[in-house]
């Protein structure tokens, strides 16, 4: 007998997984229309939300703010220092590490794009409300898929998909 609709676990319609997925897609070209008059792509938004909030982070720190690797970020951090809103130091202590800071223009760039959030938040058809909790759901997801993935525990079978 086969299973039909929301009961069926193999239909991409009932993927948690692709939900998110498609979401994070449909965020990206939200934000891309945004970012092309600032030249900017939305990973390099993202390294620019997280400078905002503490500059001089090391590249590995940024990347854990990102869940990025060091071959992902580093290009990126490339491009923002070229098109000049980053600057990269080596640390004085430890040669090997590399902070990342600010420029005159990539701070500027903070100001211009406060609104950005809001714009995009408001294209979601939700509520502020509504997209704090969804928030507070995907970070909770996000930190208990790093958790079990990372320990090999066993997953919790239910009838979701995921």
């Amino acid at each position: 007998m086969s299973q039909t609709g929301r009961d069926d676990p193999q239909l991409l319609d009932n993927q948690l997984c692709f939900a998110v997925y498609a979401a994070a897609h449909a965020f990206g070209r939200a934000y891309r229309g945004l970012l092309a008059h600032h030249e900017l792509t939305y990973p390099q938004y993202l390294v620019l939300l997280v400078l905002w909030e503490e500059e001089g982070l090391s590249v590995k720190e940024i990347g854990s703010r990102l869940f990025l690797d060091s071959g992902t970020l580093t290009p990126l951090l490339k491009r923002l220092e070229a098109s000049g809103h980053v600057r990269r130091a080596r640390d004085r202590p430890d040669e090997r590490q590399v902070s990342i800071f600010l420029t005159e223009k990539g701070r500027g760039l903070k100001g211009k794009m406060d609104c950005l959030p809001h714009t995009v938040g408001g294209m979601t058809g939700m509520s502020l409300d509504q997209r704090r909790t969804l928030l507070d759901h995907l970070a909770l997801m996000r930190d208990e898929l790093h958790s079990r993935a990372g320990s090999g525990e066993a997953p919790v079978t239910e009838a979701a998909s995921g």
